[in-house]
């Protein structure tokens, strides 16, 4: 059975990461194909989580999706963001995040098949997606050689992770260098790097994360490097 999407939700498919520049006709053919799904989701509705998720990757194309690593909030997906690609070509028994329906919300899955043979079958969407792939490849090396350089964006790091709410951090240079352990300048030079590599974002006393599951995965890798 063929998904039939709105004329808004059609502009969004071929506007996403995954079919950008794809010719319209090759999208209304992807409609088609088995192992691809329109699904609804309500508000307040667990689209993916740990013990409950699908070998799919989806592409939102109505309401917000929240991103968490209980009990912080990493991220807000909105029309037109891919989500799932972590459940693809692996059997890992637990799904990265949990994905919640902040709104009714709307959403096109392809199964890991039909995705495979898609990729298989037409050279730009693959070349779309190594590119989305990459695209977040760069993003976590970018922050991982920040955090990797010193000490102090280490300590830094964790300290985000354990103490922010919901992204963010209000304290004192003053107060945080005493809580770290840091002098003022290695602080400030901590801040510094972060802010430059995009981990952060500092108004005054709040330090603000806008990926907080991007900073946990740089940290354990950067622990893990230093040994």
């Amino acid at each position: 059975m063929s998904c039939q999407l709105t004329e808004k939700q059609m502009s969004l498919l071929c506007s996403s990461a995954l079919f950008t520049d794809v010719p319209p006709q090759t999208v209304a053919a992807v409609l088609e194909r088995d192992g691809c799904t329109l699904e609804e989701y309500p508000a307040g509705t667990s689209i993916y989580q740990p013990d409950r998720f699908r070998r799919s990757l989806g592409i939102l194309l109505a309401g917000q999706v929240r991103v968490s690593k209980p009990p912080l909030t990493v991220s807000v997906l909105k029309p037109g963001s891919l989500f799932g690609a972590a459940a693809l070509y692996n059997r890992a028994a637990e799904y990265a995040s949990t994905l919640t329906a902040l709104s009714p919300c709307t959403a096109l899955l392809l199964s890991e098949e039909l995705l495979d043979a898609l990729l298989s079958e037409q050279t730009l969407l693959r070349q779309n997606y190594l590119r989305y792939l990459t695209g977040r490849i760069r993003f976590l090396s970018a922050r991982l050689h920040a955090l990797a350089t010193s000490g102090a964006e280490l300590r830094l790091g964790r300290y985000l992770l354990s103490n922010t709410q919901n992204g963010s951090l209000t304290c004192s240079a003053t107060e945080l260098s005493k809580r770290l352990g840091l002098s003022r300048a290695s602080l400030y030079r901590a801040f510094s790097t972060l802010e430059d590599a995009g981990i952060i974002l500092r108004e005054g006393k709040t330090i603000r994360v806008p990926d907080l599951a991007a900073l946990d995965d740089i940290v354990m890798t950067a622990h893990i490097t230093k040994g």
